[in-house]
Formats: structure tokens, C-alpha cells, sequence
């Protein structure tokens, strides 16, 4: 065991992009027609390198690879070429006719903005980290001027 990493915690990130497109329901201005977005999302962990020389992964706080997997599995490919709408809204029906007609769309119960998209994709990222690595933040940019940040020290425990 090498006592220079002991109690070193790293952050890494991993950024991902995808094309999606929402509406605003009941918003005033263009946003509430169906529209999409070029999204790029940076993924951000904490974590203690292992310090096992025997070990595959030694020197590694995760595998990119595997940070790679379960991102893609929980926000890009489900979010990738779909339209996002809030079926607590009449887009239900929208939604409805959309999928009816072969569009992939996904039904969230939130109105599908960045803040409230990058809260979701918080939640689902963290439920699949290994117990030892914690989600240290996200960025999901919406467009090239804009975007929305979460971070594990803003969040009320």
C-alpha cells in the first residue's frame, strides 16, 4: 500500500453528447415549441485511487470505461434523438400521438428544462456508482452560451 495516496481524492470527468428535443409547456416565450438541443455533459467523480498493485484497475479512481457505460446506459441513449415532454402537461397527448406515429419520445414528470434534466440524470448516475466512487458534479451545456450545473455540496443531505 503506497501511504502517499491514502485519503487522495481525485476528481475525473467524462463528457458525453447527444441531440434532444423538448418543448415547454406554458412557458411565454419560443421554448414552448418542440424544439432540440446539441447537449454536451460533463460528468464529474470523486473518488481514492485503488492502491492495489495486484489489482486491474490500480492507480484508477473508475475505469473511463466504465463511467463511459453507465452514463450512456442511464442519459445518452435513452435522451439521444428523443423528444422530451412532460406528461403531467397536455403534451401527454402530444407525446402519445408522437410515439403512435414511431418518434422516440420520453415522458418525464418534470418540466424538461436543463435544471431540472441535470437534477434527473444526478439521480440516475448516482444509484449506479460503486459505493466508493461519489458524484462530484455535472454540467450539462445546452447550448454554447448556456447551461446548468449541479454539485454534490449544493445538495441538502
Amino acid at each position: 500500500m503506497n501511504a502517499t495516496l491514502m485519503g487522495k481524492k481525485i476528481r475525473i470527468t467524462k463528457e458525453f453528447s447527444f441531440e434532444t428535443g423538448h418543448a415547454l409547456f406554458g412557458y411565454d416565450g419560443l421554448c414552448k415549441n418542440v424544439h432540440g438541443h446539441s447537449y454536451k455533459l460533463s460528468v464529474t467523480v470523486i473518488g481514492e485511487p485503488i492502491d492495489d498493485a495486484s489489482a486491474i484497475k490500480n492507480g484508477m479512481v473508475i475505469d473511463f470505461s466504465d463511467l463511459k457505460k453507465i452514463v450512456k446506459e442511464e442519459i445518452v441513449l435513452p435522451f439521444d434523438h428523443a423528444t422530451v415532454l412532460n406528461i403531467n402537461t397536455p403534451h401527454k397527448a402530444l407525446a402519445e400521438e408522437m410515439e403512435s406515429r414511431g418518434h422516440k419520445v420520453l415522458k418525464v414528470n418534470y418540466q424538461p428544462t436543463s435544471e431540472m434534466m441535470v437534477i434527473d440524470f444526478a439521480e440516475k448516475i448516482k444509484a449506479r456508482l460503486p459505493e466508493n466512487i461519489q458524484l462530484f458534479s455535472l454540467k450539462l451545456r445546452e447550448t454554447a452560451s448556456s447551461y446548468a450545473e449541479w454539485h454534490a455540496a449544493d445538495q441538502e443531505h
